[in-house]
């Protein structure tokens, strides 16, 4: 009999969360689903709650209801574009330590999944001239240094599936412009394609023992979890 897991989704309104919210929601290894975000999804399933708290750089209220999980699946994120590097750093770095370690507080252990969306591209020296790419290198850095069993996914071009829409507009334009070109894309570059499929999947993948001995995931190796 399949072990039950207790996932939290952050970033569940955006579209690699949505694609990630529902994969959890079809998995019937997957008991419950706890999604924190600033305003209500406005769905309705028998095994998501929904966790309404506005500071993400302090989740230290709601850390009771942060008790009895095993999984934690980082998806929140924003485009860099005209951000300063300390706006991005509070969203891209400062929000998901603050999760991590909320987490740790309210009893998550070495066995705890944590895995943070990060992109193809990262720095991991945390010093290059890209400014998101360096942000999210130290972001990464300082996840994998927590303690937790993390997993730090680098996809490249991610393909939104069964409505996932994302939050920006302009890659809101491009999707549109290139969604239908997708299967051609995939099959010139599958190393650096993916879906939102996939990446729900393989996220639940790895709250299983022995998945992959890799901390740092690409759309290759995300394709291959979530097939």
């Amino acid at each position: 009999m399949e072990i039950l897991v207790n996932v939290v989704v952050f970033g569940a309104s955006g579209m690699v969360g949505q694609g990630v919210l529902r994969a959890c929601l079809l998995d019937p290894a997957v008991d419950r689903v706890l999604v924190v975000v600033r305003r209500p999804l406005g769905i309705s399933h028998p095994r998501l709650t929904e966790l309404v708290h506005d500071d993400f750089a302090d989740l230290s209220a709601v850390e009771d209801r942060l008790t009895g999980l095993d999984a934690c699946f980082y998806c929140l994120g924003v485009s860099s574009a005209g951000m300063s590097e300390a706006d991005y750093t509070r969203v891209a770095h400062d929000f998901p330590l603050a999760a991590a370690r909320a987490l740790a507080a309210a009893g998550a252990g070495a066995s705890f999944t944590f895995t943070y969306v990060s992109g193809e591209g990262t720095d991991s020296t945390g010093q290059g001239r890209t400014m998101w790419a360096r942000v999210k290198g130290r972001a990464e850095n300082a996840l994998l240094a927590t303690g937790l069993n993390a997993y730090m996914f680098r996809p490249g071009y991610i393909q939104p599936r069964h409505g996932a829409v994302s939050r920006t507009r302009s890659y809101r334009f491009l999707y549109s412009l290139t969604s239908w070109l997708y299967p051609v894309l995939h099959r010139l570059l599958p190393a650096h394609t993916t879906t939102t499929d996939h990446l729900g999947r393989a996220m639940l993948a790895l709250t299983r023992p022995d998945v992959t001995a890799n901390r740092i995931l690409y759309s290759k190796d995300i394709e291959r979890l979530g097939a």
